[in-house]
């Protein structure tokens, strides 16, 4: 209990300390201004956003921390030490350099194993020529450690991915075999507050300048081959803020379905990271084995999820029984009536509707009375009715078109940037 006490009352500090603080003001003006730009992107789409930019913003920062307290607590109780704090910092530089070449490699996986690699072939040059090379000695770090901590950074990504990462979810559009199909493009980000303990040799530090932490009997479950020093060694805590990610795209799930098997795919790969990094006691081949195995297994993990997406039928499809609805505005006459993404609109005040025209048609027509004809996912047809819609009110739905749309609001979202998208959409709507 000693170690959680310490470990929550560590990332309270970080969070409130000055320094800290100030850092999670930028972080947090920088996640508000990418949700201002998804915001504006729903509300084009589907006419209102569903959540604003600050909803978005307090969800990612608020369930980031309850998150980085979680993964510091069990880092501390796994017992995932290190010598030196630098490795963290190397991690998080190669990191943001890897970052250059894509987005995805900001990911601790890449960074990771690279490390990993070069820390063992570092130390294989050592063993088999017989020298030192003590000017690189911060590059050599404990392997074991270093997969178990992404192992655990993962199983907690997984878990926010399941929880919020459908919050600000954008409509999107696709052909496939000359048929239009409707889908979501997820991308979310949360701030997360780390502690992560390290050892202090007795004899070099302070005793004043850093707090030790109590070490019960049974403690650390995962023991690498620095174990021994610990009896001699002081534990502090070396806070930092780190950020992870999620970004995908799907036209074979529900929003629903879509985090949920995203974030149990991510959580698998965590757990399998911490598991096979126990291989790491037996020697420094297997270390290099692991390092090496670490961004492959993500890239695996990403592919068969990518596989899995082409290969599985679509979702959201229009046909001869009329328009499929992918999303439904936030109190709009639609969400009041209770239409649901996965319904199909048969007809409008008995007009039956096929594609757009007809909707638009339908739509030029109506009065302050509305009924129309929808078929839920279940397949069983009913009739509803609005009393309250005039010809200047929006109906509130986005619905997958018959027929391909014109280019200008075809969103080619695998092909353009997010900053680029978000332009094409403002221009097109000051045009009309």
């Amino acid at each position: 209990m000693d170690i959680a006490i310490y470990t929550i009352r560590a990332v309270s500090q970080m969070i409130f300390s000055p320094e800290y603080l100030l850092m999670l003001v930028l972080l947090i003006a920088i996640l508000y201004s990418r949700n201002k730009k998804t915001a504006m992107m729903q509300k084009m789409i589907i006419g209102e956003s569903s959540v604003s930019p600050f909803e978005l913003t307090i969800s990612q920062v608020v369930l980031g921390i309850i998150a980085g307290i979680l993964a510091s607590v069990i880092l501390a109780y796994l017992g995932i030490i290190f010598t030196d704090y630098q490795m963290i910092l190397i991690l998080f530089m190669v990191s943001i350099l890897l970052m250059l070449a894509g987005a995805k490699y900001i990911c601790f996986s890449y960074s990771g194993g690279i490390i990993a690699v070069i820390s063992v072939a570092i130390q294989l040059y050592e063993k088999y020529f017989n020298v030192k090379l003590p000017q690189i000695d911060f590059l050599k770090v404990d392997v074991l450690m270093l997969v178990s901590l992404i192992g655990v950074l993962h199983i907690i990504e997984g878990l926010l991915v399941i929880i919020d990462g459908k919050q600000g979810a954008i409509p999107v559009f696709t052909n496939r075999n000359n048929e239009i199909i409707g889908g979501f493009v997820f991308k979310r980000y949360w701030v997360l507050p780390l502690v992560v303990l390290f050892m202090i040799q007795g004899a070099n530090v302070d005793a004043g300048s850093v707090t030790q932490v109590a070490q019960p009997s049974w403690w650390p479950l995962i023991r690498s081959a620095s174990y021994g020093l610990l009896s001699t060694a002081i534990l502090s805590a070396a806070c930092f803020f780190g950020m992870i990610g999620y970004s995908s795209v799907t036209f074979t799930k529900t929003k629903n379905q879509k985090v949920l098997s995203s974030g149990l795919f991510i959580m698998g790969y965590g757990i399998i990271m911490v598991l096979i990094a126990q291989a790491a006691k037996v020697d420094l081949l297997a270390q290099l084995l692991i390092g090496v195995l670490m961004p492959l297994f993500h890239e695996i993990m990403l592919r068969l999820q990518t596989y899995l997406e082409l290969k599985s039928l679509p979702k959201y499809v229009s046909s001869d029984d009329g328009l499929m609805v992918l999303e439904v505005a936030p109190q709009s006459p639609a969400f009041e009536m209770g239409i649901k993404p996965g319904d199909v609109l048969v007809s409008l005040n008995d007009k039956k509707i096929t594609n757009e025209e007809d909707m638009l048609s339908a739509m030029s027509e109506v009065s302050n009375f509305i009924w129309l004809k929808i078929k839920n996912v279940q397949g069983k047809l009913k009739e509803i009715d609005y009393n309250k819609m005039n010809r200047s009110k929006r109906l509130g739905i986005v619905f997958v078109p018959r027929g391909v749309p014109k280019d200008r609001v075809v969103v080619k979202y695998e092909k353009e940037a997010f900053k680029d998208i978000l332009d094409k959409i403002k221009k097109d709507n000051s045009n009309k």
